[in-house]
């Protein structure tokens, strides 16, 4: 809405409201038909400054969102976030988590959560070879160590073996667990880079 239609529409809303004001049983119908012509230039500059639909809802994070007819605001996407908050707090979920909020009492909620929040890092072992420059990635990264042991084994047997092998634990930071082979610095070009 713009500065010239919200001063139209303001002005057509104090006489309408003059209009209510000096309204009495003894109104004339000449008076009744002037209201009646300053509402519809009311509505008129109102229809002109609307520009979006009506909303759906009565919620102001999703005005025109899905509508569910059973929630208090209207808006089905609110109504689902807050049956699954009731839904886990009957089922008893985050109770690990509401525990070790209760353990700390004096210390705030944080936006990103406490430790006990959030999941666990996940472990992976990393099978790699030494290509002569850098250790590169050889096979799809296993959540078994025994596995990934297994399959540098395999490799290793193969007729043209690299010339070294590493297994590299990635947990929270990487650590190297165990080298096969001796990883030695090879010069890509034949006569020595002369």
């Amino acid at each position: 809405m713009n500065h010239a239609q919200l001063t139209a529409l303001g002005r057509a809303l104090r006489v309408l409201g003059e209009h209510g004001d000096a309204l009495n049983a003894d109104t004339p119908d000449a008076k009744l038909h002037e209201v009646k012509a300053d509402l519809k230039r009311a509505l008129d500059l109102l229809e002109e400054t609307v520009t979006t639909a009506a909303p759906t809802t009565r919620c102001a994070e999703h005005p025109q969102g899905p509508v569910d007819e059973d929630a208090s605001d209207l808006c089905l996407l609110c109504e689902t976030r807050r049956r699954a908050a009731r839904r886990s707090q009957v089922n008893g979920a985050y109770a690990s988590a509401r525990a070790a909020r209760d353990t700390h009492p004096e210390q705030g909620h944080s936006r990103y959560g406490v430790r006990a929040d959030r999941p666990q890092p996940q472990q992976r072992w990393l099978p790699e070879m030494w290509t002569g420059q850098t250790w590169q990635l050889c096979g799809t990264p296993r959540r078994d160590r025994n596995e990934a042991e297994a399959y540098l084994t395999a490799q290793r047997r193969v007729p043209q073996p690299a010339m070294a092998y590493r297994l590299v634990h990635e947990f929270t930071d990487y650590e190297v667990l165990r080298i096969w082979g001796e990883p030695r610095k090879t010069d890509i070009e034949p006569m020595g880079n002369l």
